[in-house]
Parts: structure tokens; sequence; C-alpha cells
């Protein structure tokens, strides 16, 4: 393995990036670095002094998606060890009293993985941004060619356009902003919706507003909205409190409904099936669903992960792992894993089923057969059709199972019956067959008789057919054998059979549980339905040991009994939104002008479903449809990164034509900000704020709180007179002052109330999470004295302790604030985690085995409607056909994330690239590399359809290619090459920069190994995406084939020797 090791002479060198021109000695921690023998570098060791709780911070982690609770220690202002929370239940179960001093806590390390621990040298990186970096003008996006200028430069020039690069005119927001007016926003929102519903004509609009149609994007369609939405808002990990703080400022005081995060690259499908199926109805309309629940793993006897392995990701190694090795020592739990791939769980697991990817739901289908024919599922629960049904068998959840569906004349199914349609209750009472005798009921009430339907009633009645939900369900299960539904998921049927008998041997106490593997596919909704049913077979929801909502959490944003802040309320001038947003997402086509004018086939798909749609922000941009966009703000995102056919997104990010102005936010250049006309140097995760919701895995209720921990390394900024380190909040606060957005400065949340900096937007979340409900206590003066004297390091500009008070208004409120600062957070006693043999913390709803909503939306591309029931699809591409691959695309690809490997962050993180060898490999089955005569180490490229020469062309000169080393692995599923996620890196510090005409060398151990998105297939229609689940807005990760090429010579070079030769080519 090559010495990667970095010398001082080489790291002082890309200090340079860290603000362009910065003094080695204003990096606190590099004075603290000693020589061994060799030259090398480390940091120095200190006395152990942290015993002490003026030495410590709590905060919440983000270096994987778990966002853990952690503890800070801090040494002479430096963050020197990073441990768990004692507090928190997502570190030590059962955790820490919550009224434990902070004295006798911080005695005890609590457990947290190792990322987390790593987070030092993500905080630390040398490659950290510190100023404002403009793309030099002249040159390209790009190019890797930068000039430094002043924070309030960048805010003017932004704000008002110019001629700003010598490509020409560059529209500023000041010119975006088009309706600034509340009332003409209300009203032109309200008009525009009549007419797409046909309430009103075009001409009666045009004549109506005819002094403001140049503020519409298309007058002809004015449910676009207005030219506000041409400025765009697209984040990645982007986490509560900020998502509030950032929505508050593009949707509510600018006025654009274009604001976007991550989800669709990471497990949006996941949520929507959950979402839908526990949608309840009122008035009709579906809505209020739950998005994510786990399995209550202390008291599961069998799991089945499909597609997701705690030991190294999902929601995740830190509460998982010990629980799960602790249970199965202690208990006897057995557990199965469903993965292509041998992980670190399935090494464990009773049972690995190496599945064919994107089957997941044939599998399960195959289950349902056999449990259906074998009666194996819990008919009292699936019979109980209302809540006074379900009391009657000790649940607190039910389905609609026995809920009739009707039969349209074509066989399908898209709507629930409804006591009107047959003349025996309202429009929104359901119908069940209870002995043969059709009753109408509102599920949901309270009070009532109890319905017990039949599960495969269905019959015909005033000329409607109709079928019960579960007779639906288990006629699709029965039109294929076991054995085809085997063939189709490459399983054998006795492992079918196998997983289904164990499932259903330990009553309520087995849980399904998913998460990526099965969602992140163009069938990826379905899949995730499918499993989600066989929880409610046996009937697990609110069951200890079965299927969890999890704790929840305290809300942040008002609006709770004693909660002092109602922040959505506090905003005066509140401007408002409207219009289709650029995604399509949450818009029905059929409910548009669009639709109206040209029907069938949709240009681009619209999602109804889902939100967050992050792989089609960028085309849908660059294709004008349903409108061009002229600013993008992007912040902590990498789509030419992260997302499958990532090339196509790097290509429009490149072209001003596409989107004229690019701002970007982040803590390093990256594969995406490189490409931006200004980037602002972000805050850290371990120097911002920021209020984390827990993940449904923890029992009880966790109100996490991220703060700054130690001094942030971004350069100063002064915004309404306020001094603040530069960040997403510092940007978003000098354009509100720079254009007078309404809801900020003096007077911003109200009379009386400024909104000056983030402080007084994240200490009024914290004191909502403080005094909801039963407050916590005040924090006693030995308390106020640690909280002072643990922060003694912070400048006044990150903590002002008489600011924060004010913020506040009271002291009784500040000292609330102040007890759960100095416990990172508010935490529910482990005592409280069960009820009886329920869970205490309940979802206590219906679960929709039919989900209406969805049957009765259609394809915006076939105008076909969507399946109420879980389904098997194969492949599809944005029209709804079936993609078909060459022969020569022999190998399914699909990528992973080890324990070491979590965001874009982690490749900085040397301590733990060194356990990972530091690169990774195109993983194969040994079968396959001998059929290929391909042995360990050769070096192979990855090539497909959209990428035929598995190229990635990041700048003039810089063309990467998508190969590495193979590695033979019995543990991968023969026909599949697995690649590690989290390599192949052209950005964050790989590869060189210029700033203010100074090279900044990149750093070889960021650029080793490769990335596998480039390679995914391009959707086949659209050309510039990948492809996508139609339904929950997936993307499809795991559904595209590739050939596997030998190359040698000097094709076939090691990655870090590819980097060498073009690191002496640009030196």
């Amino acid at each position: 393995m090559k010495d990667f090791r970095v010398k001082r002479r080489t790291f002082l060198k890309s200090l340079a990036f860290v603000g362009g021109a910065v003094a080695a000695g204003e990096i606190p921690w590099l004075t603290r670095l000693y020589a061994d023998e060799d030259g090398f570098y480390h940091l120095a060791q200190n006395a152990y002094p942290f015993d002490r709780p003026e030495s410590v911070i709590y905060s919440t982690c983000l270096q994987c998606h778990t966002a853990c609770t952690i503890k800070g220690k801090i040494y002479e202002g430096v963050l020197v060890k990073i441990e768990g929370n004692p507090y928190s239940p997502m570190n030590m179960w059962p955790q820490l009293p919550y009224d434990t001093p902070p004295e006798k806590a911080v005695k005890y390390d609590a457990r947290l993985c190792p990322k987390g621990q790593a987070g030092i040298q993500s905080l630390y990186d040398p490659y950290r941004l510190r100023k404002v970096l403009k793309r030099k003008p002249g040159t390209k996006r790009g190019e890797g060619q930068w000039i430094t200028i002043p924070f309030e430069q960048a805010i003017e020039e932004i704000v008002n356009g110019g001629n700003l690069f010598g490509e020409g005119h560059v529209p500023g927001l000041k010119e975006i902003w088009a309706v600034r007016d509340p009332g003409l926003m209300k009203q032109l929102k309200e008009d525009a919706k009549a007419v797409a519903e046909g309430k009103m004509s075009l001409s009666e609009f045009k004549r109506k507003h005819r002094a403001h149609l140049d503020k519409l994007i298309d007058p002809d369609h004015p449910d676009l909205g207005p030219k506000n939405n041409q400025f765009v808002f697209l984040a990645g990990r982007i986490e509560h409190g900020r998502k509030e703080f950032s929505k508050r400022w593009l949707k509510d005081a600018f006025g654009s409904v274009n604001w976007y995060e991550h989800t669709t690259v990471c497990e949006q499908s996941h949520h929507i099936a959950y979402k839908e199926m526990t949608y309840k109805y009122k008035n009709g309309k579906w809505g209020h669903g739950k998005e994510h629940m786990k399995p209550d793993v202390p008291n599961c006897e069998f799991v089945i992960f499909f597609g997701t392995s705690p030991f190294e990701c999902n929601f995740g190694p830190t509460p998982w792992a010990a629980i799960i090795t602790n249970t199965q020592a202690k208990r006897g739990f057995k557990y199965a894993v469903v993965d292509p791939r041998l992980s670190n769980t399935a090494a464990k697991a009773t049972y690995w089923v190496p599945i064919k990817p994107g089957t997941d739901a044939a599998l399960v289908l195959g289950m349902i057969r056999w449990i259906i024919e074998n009666k194996r599922y819990n008919e009292a629960y699936l019979r109980n059709a209302n809540r006074a049904a379900a009391r009657r068998t000790g649940d607190t959840t039910w389905t609609n199972a026995t809920h009739l569906v009707k039969i349209n004349p074509d066989g399908t199914a898209t709507e629930l019956l409804r006591g009107s349609d047959i003349g025996i209750g309202s429009e929104h009472e359901f119908v069940a067959s209870v002995n043969g005798k059709l009753v109408a009921f509102d599920p949901y009430a309270k009070d009532g008789e109890p319905v017990v339907g039949d599960l495969f009633a269905e019959g015909e009645v005033n000329g409607i057919r109709y079928k019960t939900a579960f007779a639906l369900l288990r006629d699709y299960v029965m039109s294929k054998s076991l054995e085809e539904w085997a063939r189709i998921c490459e399983v054998e049927p006795e492992m079918i059979v196998r997983l289904a008998d164990e499932f259903t041997s330990h009553g309520r106490r087995a849980v399904a549980e998913m998460y990526r593997g099965p969602v992140q596919h163009t069938n990826g909704y379905y899949n995730g339905c499918a499993i989600i049913t066989l929880n409610l077979l046996i009937g697990n929801p609110d069951w200890k040991g079965g299927l969890s909502t999890g704790g929840g959490h305290w809300h942040e944003m008002g609006g709770k009994k004693n909660q002092p802040f109602p922040l959505k309320k506090m905003h005066p001038g509140k401007l408002g939104h409207f219009g289709v947003t650029l995604t399509r997402e949450h818009w029905h086509y059929e409910k548009t002008t669009l639709f109206k004018k040209y029907g069938y086939p949709a240009k681009r798909p619209w999602y109804p479903y889902t939100g967050n749609v992050y792989q089609e922000v960028l085309p849908s941009a660059a294709d004008g449809y349903p409108y061009p966009i002229k600013a993008l703000f992007l912040h902590k995102g990498t789509p030419a990164y992260s997302i499958p056919a990532s090339t196509t997104q790097l290509e429009i990010l490149k072209d001003p034509k596409k989107i004229p102005l690019i701002i970007a936010c982040d803590i390093v250049i990256g594969e995406s900000s490189q490409y931006a006309d200004y980037i602002f140097p972000d805050t850290a995760i371990w120097e911002r704020w920021g209020t984390p919701h827990t993940t449904p895995a923890i029992p009880v209720k966790v109100s996490k709180i991220r703060q700054p921990i130690v001094e942030a390394l971004t350069e100063k900024v002064r915004v309404f007179g306020e001094e603040m380190p530069c960040s997403m909040e510092a940007v978003m606060l000098a354009i509100a002052e720079k254009l007078g957005l309404p809801g900020y400065g003096k007077d911003g949340f109200g009379p009386g109330w400024d909104f000056r900096k983030p402080e007084d937007w994240y200490l009024k979340m914290v004191a909502n999470i403080a005094l909801e409900g039963s407050p916590v206590p005040r924090a006693s003066e030995r308390e106020m004295q640690i909280f002072r004297k643990a922060r003694r390091h912070l400048s006044r500009a990150v903590f002002d302790e008489d600011y924060w008070r004010k913020t506040v208004g009271r002291e009784g409120i500040f000292r609330r604030v102040v007890y759960v600062l100095n416990r990172g957070g508010r935490f529910e006693d482990a005592s409280r985690a069960y009820e009886g043999k329920h869970m205490r913390h309940k979802f206590a709803s219906q679960f929709n085995l039919f989900v209406e909503n969805v049957a009765k939306g259609r394809h915006s591309f076939t105008g076909k409607h969507f399946s109420g029931i879980p389904i098997y699809e194969p492949t599809k591409d944005a029209s709804g056909k079936p993609v078909t691959w060459p022969e020569e695309y022999a190998f399914q690809l699909f990528t992973f994330k080890p324990i070491l490997v979590g965001q874009s962050r982690t490749i900085c993180n040397y301590w733990t690239q060194i356990a990972e060898f530091g690169t990774n490999y195109v993983m194969m089955n040994p079968e396959d590399m001998r059929r290929l005569g391909l042995k360990e180490g050769d070096v192979v490229r990855l090539i497909s359809p959209s990428n035929p020469e598995g190229v990635i062309r990041v700048r003039s000169g810089l063309a990467l290619k998508v190969q590495g080393a193979v590695k033979g692995y019995e543990g991968i599923r023969p026909g599949t090459v697995a690649v590690c996620h989290g390599y192949g890196r052209f950005g964050y510090g790989a590869y060189d920069q210029v700033v203010d005409g100074k090279r900044i060398p990149g750093d070889v151990r960021r650029a080793v190994g490769l990335s596998a998105n480039p390679v995914m297939l391009a959707d086949p229609v659209l050309k510039n995406v990948c492809l996508s689940d139609p339904i929950g807005g997936s993307c499809s990760f795991y559904d595209s084939r590739v050939k596997v090429v030998k190359v040698s010579g000097a094709e076939g070079e090691k990655p870090w020797e590819v980097w060498e030769k073009w690191a002496r080519k640009a030196a």
C-alpha cells in the first residue's frame, strides 16, 4: 500500500486554501504538532483534563445521517476528542437520568462510532474555506481559478447583478424578486388556482392583473407562479433548525416555492411508502402520515433487514450495533439480511439472502403468498376495520384490509367504496362486509361499534363491483406460483418459505425492516409497500418488540403547550409563495394549465406524491420545464458527485446559459461548488446551530441540539450591525438586509423581537424545546457558571451571554435554555419507553393496505393509474417502458457504505481511511473474475450505455476514468459488481485550485479510488437525468448494468499513479 502520509512542508502548502492567504499560526492546533523521527507530524499529547464539566460542550454529529449526540472535549479552545453523550439514549441505553448534574455526567463517556470520533479531522481540515471566493472573471466555471473578495462585495454583486464575469449581464436577486407585496401574492395565488381549476378564464385573469403580468413567469400559465420562483435553493443534508431557517428566508420572505434538499438521493421512496400507508383520511383528503418506523430491536425476536446494514449505516451503528449484539447473545435474537452483499451485519445473521437487486417486492410477495396459503397471518388483527374493533383485540392500530374497493370495468381498482356510493352512509364513510352485510363507518371514530370485517368479501351492489383490499392482495400474490416469484428474485423457493415461516413464528415480535437498498430503484415505492405489508400481516405495529414510531421529539417551531415562541406566526410582512415547483413535486399534472394545453405525455415526469426530488432540479432548469431559472443557491450539496448518472448534472452546472448565477455555501470547494460563481465559507458541524430530529429506532422522546463547540474558522462578517462567523445563516441575513426582505432586522419577529443573528432564531427554538409540556428545570447558579466557563474560549461573535439572554426575553426562560444546552438536548427517561406490552409512544391509527391516494393518481406520461397495492415491476424509464440492456452489459451495479465512510466529508478523515486501506475497489465474485480472466489487483474500467467511455470530464485537461483495482469477495452475489461509495473524488481537495494566483495543491489521498455514479444509467427518454421512481421519487442507484473492461499499460495505472501524473503536469 502506498504511504499517503503528508509531511509538514506539503501540509503547509495546502493551508493557503484556508482563506486564500491565511498564516499557519492562525490554525490553532498547528502549533501543537510535533515531528517524529521521519519528519511526519502528529498532534502532541496533553494531560487529561476532561473530568471537569467546563472542558466539555455537548452537541450533535453529522458525519453520517444518524446525527448522534456527542460530547466535545475542548483543550485551550481546540476540540481534541469526541465521545458520545451519556445523557442521550442514542449513545447509552439506558442513559443517565436527565437531572444528573453536569459535574457527575462528565465522568461518563458514551459510545460513538469511529466516523463520529474522526470528525476532528473534518473540522480542522486544511482545505476548509475561510473567505469568500469568486470565480475569476474571464475564466469558465470549473476551471479552478478564484479570487478572494470581501463578503460585502459578494452580497452587493449577487443582489444587484451585472456583467460580473465578462460574459454579459447576470441577473441579480433584486431583479428576480418580482412580487414583493403580500396582498398581491395572495391575490395572484388565488386567481391562478381558479384558472387552473377552470373557475376563471385566462383572459379574465389577464384583464384583472394586467398591471402585474410582467411579474409572472408565464402569463399564459399563471399557475407557474411569479418570477420569484426562478431563484432556487438546493441543499444537501440540511437538518432541522437550518431547514426552517432557510425556508422562512426563501419561501416566506423571498417568495420562491423552490426549496429542495437531498432526500431522493438517500431513501425518499421509503418515506413515501410509509407516509402513504399511514395517511389518515379527513374531509376528502389523505394526509398526516408517518414517514419512518423502526423495529423495537431490544425486544424483537426476529427481524428481516432488507437492503440495509445497521452495523455499518442505517440509523445506525452507534444506537443499534451494541443492542443487536447484546440481544443476540442474551436472548437468542435472530435476524435475516436480504442484500446482494455479505455486509458486516449479514456476516452475523441467521440468514443471508443474496437477492437480485430490485426484486425485493417479488421476494416479499412470494412470502405473502405462502403466509396466506398457510393461514399464518394474524386474522383477528386484519379483520379489525376501525378503532373500536382494534381495542377489542388489545390493538392500538388497525388496517383497511377489510375495506371494500371498487373494481372498475377494466378490472383496475382505484377507489375505496363509500357509504354514499350505495346509499347507506356519507361520502366520508367507508364500507366493509360484516358477516355478509355491508356496513358504512368512520374507521377513526373514537366511539362507536366495533366493525369486524370479512377478509375476502367480494360482490356487486348498485352496479358496482367490489372486493376487499385483502382479497386484491391475495389475488395478486396468487397470480404467480411461489416458484415464479422465486425465479424473479433469483432466491430458492425453500429460502422464501423459510423466511416466511420464521417471520410468522414469533407472534408480534418480528419485524420487516428496510432502508435504502430496496427503495433506490424505479420500483422503490412498491418494494417499500410490500415490506411494510409484511408487518401488517402479523399485526406488529405499536407492540413491544414490534414496529415502532419511536419516541419523537419536542417541537422547536412552537405552537405547543407552554412554548413561548410560535415562530411560524412571528413573521411580520410574510410574503408567502405560490406556483408549480421546478421539479413538479406535490403537483398532479392533470390539475395544471400545462395539461390543459399539452395533455399526455408530459415533457418531464410529475411527482405528486413526493418531495425534494433532488436529481430533477438541474435537468429541469436546463430544459426550462416547466420554466427556466435565473439563480441557484447550492448549499452543502453535491449533485455532480452524489447523483446516479452524475456527469449529466455536472455538464449543466458548467453552463451559465442554463443557470446564469450559482451561489454556493460550503466548508470546502466540493465537486459541485467548484462550478459556482461565488462560494461562501460555511461553518462546520461543530461550529454551528441546529435541532436535528432523531430516528424512530430510539423509543423515547429526544430533541437533539447542535451548538457551537469551538470558534468557527470562517472569517467574521458584519450583518445588521452584528459580528458573526460567515455561514449559510450570515449569507441569508445579509441578503435579507440588502434586499429589505420582510421578517428580518429590527422587529423581525415582531415588536421588540429583532432578527439580526442566527442565535435570534436558534435560541428561540431551544426555548420552545425546553418549555413544551412540563418545562425542564431552571439552571442553578452552579450550572450557569459551568455554562459560562465551558464557552470561555468563544469570541463575542459566537457567544455573547447578554445577547443570548435578550433574545429569549426572560431570565427564567434563559436558565431553562441553559439547562438544555448543558446536556446537548432534551431527553426523556428510558423508563418511559414502554407501556405494558406496547410502546408508550404509539402510532395508534390506521394502516392502508390499499392506498387509495396513490391508486387514484396517474402516470404523467401514460395517463395510467398507479397500483393501490404493492406489486412487482421491472426497471422502467420515465415513459413507463421497461429498460432493456444489450447483452454486453452483463453485471448489475450497486454501491454501499462501510462504517468508516459516511457523507462526502469523510474523505478527509485520514484516521479512518487508513483502516479502509485508503481506497476502494471494484468488488466481484471470484467466479465472475475467473470467467473474465481477471486476477486480484487488476485494473478494470466500468462502462455503461450512457457513459460508454467510463469518463468524468471535470475540466479542460482533467478527464477521470471510472476505474479501479478489482477485488474478489465470495460475499458478492454472482452477476453483480459492488463499489464502496465515497471515493473517486474530483473536489474536496483532491485536485489543484488556484486562489489569488497561488496554486493550492490537491491531496492524492482524496483522489484515489472510483465513484460508480457516473456510469449509472441516464434515463433513455430524458437523457439528462438518472432513472427515477415515479411515485417515491428516489434516484435509481441499483438498476444499472455495466460492462467490466480490463485495462493495462498506461490505461491500467493505479488511481494514485494517475493522480501523481496529473499533479506533475499541473505543476
